[in-house]
């Protein structure tokens, strides 16, 4: 059964990390560790003018399942915004909590995933990446909003 949780297409998102690495001036910065197994990620955003992700990078050390989430996240995420990705999140927290189906639209690849449910141990570090990508897009956000309050 664990074989299947590792599956050649999982192994192939952990293995091609889309946007790996930092930005160098991001508008927003998240990061987010799973406390149960030490996966970290660090996400550095940009914002366009109508506040959707315009560059993006991570920096993730997770297990396999948190690098796959990770890779579908990077594949996808350019254009998005910060409703799209915290509907993501929380569709993908009730498919591996409750049963849900898993996101839709740009991030439904993230159903890829949807045998982590079966590993409660695995949660955590499967979120970690669109947990720290809302964060720095919320970072990112509120930062503009100082910005333009001060002006």
């Amino acid at each position: 059964m664990i074989d299947d949780l590792y599956s050649a297409r999982i192994l192939t998102l952990a293995a091609n990390l889309p946007h790996a690495g930092r930005l160098p001036s991001p508008d927003g910065t998240g990061e987010r560790v799973a406390k149960l197994c030490g996966s970290r990620a660090t996400v550095d955003v940009t914002l366009d003018d109508e506040g959707r992700i315009a560059d993006f990078a991570q920096d993730v050390k997770a297990c396999a399942l948190g690098q796959a989430a990770a890779g579908v996240l990077g594949q996808s995420v350019l254009g998005a915004s910060v409703e799209e990705i915290a509907q993501a999140r929380d569709a993908m927290s009730a498919m591996l909590k409750s049963g849900g189906e898993g996101p839709t639209g740009r991030f439904e690849d993230l159903r890829l995933l949807k045998q982590v449910a079966d590993y409660p141990a695995r949660h955590a570090s499967t979120l970690v990446s669109l947990e720290a990508t809302l964060d720095a897009v919320n970072a990112a956000l509120a930062a503009r909003t100082r910005l333009a309050g001060a002006a």
